[in-house]
């Protein structure tokens, strides 16, 4: 009685000790899968067009892997991408691509191809000059707006502007920096709530609802938002998956607030955290992810 070896998957990331590089571990072998944490700061690249290889701290070639799960946090972005990209060189499954992930961390570019999608965004503008932080506050209805930095996640660099005056000089600060930023809308009726959708493969696997921390707007977990499960309508589960299919994302976690004309897409995330979402569903969505690998790799575990 012998049973085949399962796959061997990598997991690309920064912190092993995270709740959701845990839980992916974790699932990975519970699948029957040899599962190993790659430290992408450990990792560097061969580049050569026959032969390109991934190396690893100590001169190990990791050329043995069938699958690759990338959750490279904002920071990382770059070098995190570039070695995502040169494990599919490789020929390597990569759960999300790295153009997937690139395109999703622009959040400029990733609003623009999801309206051109016919996907519902709150009014956003967006100026690189501070000449025009009067007409750019009035363009999305005045205050109070959302004052958003491109590069910002988990709710951080998303500011809450009550008046046309903390407006203006916030703009103005974050021009000065030479920051690049987003004006958006504050949608008042949303209540400090927001919705995450976790779409794995093309379809919604869990839906929770997001509430703010007392005095804050913002409704991310990190900020000491608290998560509950929710059931969502059939124009959020639409939204939330044609979102990740535009950014031709396998795995990610849309959010969605509700306006008084209907649903509004916030954000697409690519490395979606799991703690929340899993504490409130009390669904193994770890495992959904290391499914869609073996769909993907028309794997099949089976006893012999």
């Amino acid at each position: 009685m012998t049973r085949p070896t399962g796959l061997k998957i990598g997991l690309l990331a920064s912190n092993p000790d995270l709740y959701s590089n845990i839980r992916i571990m974790e699932a990975g072998q519970e699948h029957g899968h040899e599962m190993e944490f790659l430290n992408l700061k450990d990792c560097y690249i061969k580049l050569d067009g026959k032969n390109p290889e991934m190396h690893y701290r100590g001169g190990r070639v990791l050329n043995e892997f069938d699958a690759i799960i990338p959750r490279i946090r904002p920071s990382a972005t770059f070098y995190g991408c570039a070695l995502t990209r040169h494990f599919e060189a490789m020929g390597v499954y990569t759960l999300n691509s790295a153009s997937a992930i690139t395109q999703s961390r622009d959040k400029l570019y990733a609003l623009q191809l999801l309206i051109n999608n016919g996907l519902p965004i709150p009014t956003t503008g967006f100026a690189n000059s501070p000449l025009d932080t009067n007409e750019l506050i009035q363009m999305v209805g005045g205050a109070p707006l959302i004052v958003k930095l491109l590069e910002g996640t988990q709710g951080k660099g998303v500011v809450l502007a009550e008046t046309k005056k903390a407006a203006e000089s916030l703009i103005n600060a974050f021009k000065s920096l030479r920051a690049n930023i987003l004006v958006q809308e504050f949608v008042k009726e949303a209540d400090g709530k927001d919705i995450r959708c976790f779409v794995v493969n093309g379809k919604v696997v869990a839906s929770i609802m997001r509430t703010a921390a007392p005095g804050e707007f913002r409704a991310n977990i990190h900020m000491g938002g608290t998560a509950s499960i929710t059931k969502i309508t059939a124009e959020e589960r639409r939204i939330a998956i044609l979102a990740a299919k535009t950014l031709n994302l396998k795995v990610a976690g849309v959010d969605i607030i509700r306006g008084k004309n209907g649903p509004l897409l916030l954000e697409v995330n690519s490395s979606p955290g799991l703690e929340g979402v899993e504490g409130a569903s009390n669904k193994d969505i770890a495992g959904k992810m290391i499914e869609a690998i073996e769909r993907d790799l028309k794997y099949h575990k089976r006893g012999v």
